[in-house]
């Protein structure tokens, strides 16, 4: 797909301190609903259930792998990737466990998440991608853990290590696998070198998923996004009752405002697979040529919606 422009890292509303919170919240609901919304006749499936299927066709086995999603916001897609990514599995084996990180952790969001799937589990504590702390990774190396049911690292636990803990048996050690969903834009340069550099040290793979890139069909879709917000306001009102949302969307249009906004700005910081690489075989770590990176575009909405993707796997985990 063509570029219009080179990357610009200008400044997204919803990143400033300044902007409420209660806001920012249901500018993230809004981003989380595109990510599972599968509209008959023009989506064919949700994006998030396209990212499941390509973590399946790109992983070697799947089976192997624990993902940690590092800048997981109030939720985003994950919930939603590991439902489709457990959803066929045979029963009888442990789900594939997904763990939600932030640097600034939304803990209520997150529990709701957790409630619903015992395969998902948190981080309460604030956790930086640019140094993945031990106590973190440990979780997929097969490390034993004897704390509470919350742990004093801050873990909420999912499934397979509450049974560890009973046990005190060590967890089939997994590769780790860094998501980072509509995340990685966010990142100027040297902070993505950063990320990457310590991706490369501390795991065997990484997927960046973005809805949006640098061209023509993606500002069309953000416009189609800011009619439909005003459509589907009232009823997410209604059934959740949820009158904010409601006053600033029809009233007082900040929540579309802000989203195709920053909908605007999140296309032009939109890397490329080929922008991704460069950073990575220049982030100053080691073994980097160990590394192969795939990417491409997929349609998830007719005829303007397409799902940016890349994954990079070392090549000895590579299928």
């Amino acid at each position: 797909m063509t570029r219009l422009f080179p990357r610009i890292h200008a400044f997204e509303i919803d990143d400033q301190p300044w902007f409420p919170p209660f806001l920012r919240q249901r500018v993230q609901t809004v981003l989380r609903l595109t990510w599972e919304a599968s509209i008959p006749i023009l989506q064919s499936s949700s994006p998030a259930e396209r990212v499941a299927r390509l973590l399946g066709e790109h992983l070697d086995s799947i089976d192997d792998y624990g993902f940690i999603d590092f800048c997981a916001g109030a939720g985003g897609p994950t919930p939603a990737i590991e439902r489709h990514v457990n959803a066929n599995r045979d029963p009888t084996k442990p789900g594939i466990p997904f763990i939600m990180t932030d640097i600034y952790p939304h803990v209520k969001s997150w529990e709701r998440d957790a409630a619903r799937s015992p395969n998902i589990s948190y981080v309460t504590k604030p956790v930086d991608a640019t140094a993945a702390p031990d106590f973190l990774l440990d979780r997929f190396r097969g490390s034993k853990d004897s704390s509470s049911s919350t742990g004093g690292d801050g873990i909420v636990s999912y499934a397979e290590m509450a049974t560890m803990k009973e046990t005190d048996h060590v967890i089939k050690p997994r590769k780790i696998f860094r998501l980072f969903n509509l995340a990685f834009h966010h990142f100027d340069d040297p902070l993505a070198k950063s990320i990457l550099a310590d991706t490369v040290k501390t795991s065997d793979a990484f997927g960046i998923f973005e809805l949006q890139q640098r061209t023509f069909s993606s500002f069309m879709m953000l416009n189609i996004l800011y009619l439909s917000i005003f459509v589907v306001a009232p009823f997410y009102a209604l059934m959740n009752l949820d009158l904010v949302a409601f006053v600033f969307t029809w009233f007082l249009p900040i929540i579309p405002v802000v989203v195709t906004f920053d909908g605007y700005i999140s296309s032009l910081r939109t890397r490329t697979p080929d922008e991704v690489e460069a950073l990575l075989r220049t982030c100053g770590a080691g073994n980097v040529e160990d590394w192969e990176i795939r990417g491409g575009t997929e349609r998830h909405f007719w005829p303007f919606g397409y799902l940016e993707w890349i994954i990079c796997t070392k090549k000895s985990s590579a299928s």
